[in-house]
């Protein structure tokens, strides 16, 4: 069985059900893997895919407030936006700055404007429901990744929450 989409085109379905595609796509001045999901094509609505169609033809708009959302978390000295923040000040010591695009004296901000937008992966069974709907993985230093925040967003296009990976 397969889904055909005018942005996405067919998506087969493997013998199990899921369905999966993966594209690289430029951003900025570097590339990134967009992947999308879905463990049972039954799962999968058009409108699923429009939305996810739309978050991959609106990045920047996307990148943008998952920074704001980020930035938000800055304040709470708990939050895991912090934590990183803390960590990779540790991490890289006087050799920071070499990472920043930016340096405005307010390492935070200067962090998180820093971080590269690695992969995004849509989970489009996920369509209106609780959990996220589509993960941006974002790292300071794209060769040494092994510490990254991901933000998860609904299908509403709203950040449902920050979370570091490593």
């Amino acid at each position: 069985m397969a889904i055909e989409h005018d942005f996405f085109g067919l998506l087969s379905s493997g013998p199990d059900g899921s369905i999966f595609w993966s594209e690289t796509v430029e951003f900025g001045d570097h590339a990134l893997t967009v992947d999308l999901t879905a463990p049972d094509q039954e799962d999968v609505s058009r409108e699923s895919l429009d939305i996810a169609a739309a978050f991959v033809s609106g990045l920047e708009a996307i990148d943008d407030k998952a920074r704001r959302g980020m930035l938000s978390e800055v304040d709470d000295r708990t939050s895991e936006v912090t934590e990183y923040i803390l960590q990779q000040q540790e991490e890289y010591g006087d050799e920071l700055n070499d990472y920043l695009v930016d340096v405005s004296g307010d390492a935070a901000v200067d962090i998180i404007r820093s971080l590269q937008l690695m992969s995004m992966t849509l989970l489009v069974d996920e369509h209106g429901g609780s959990e996220p709907f589509a993960v941006l993985e974002y790292a300071l230093d794209a060769d040494g990744a092994d510490d990254v925040l991901l933000v998860n967003f609904g299908s509403d296009g709203s950040v449902l929450s920050v979370m570091s990976a490593d």
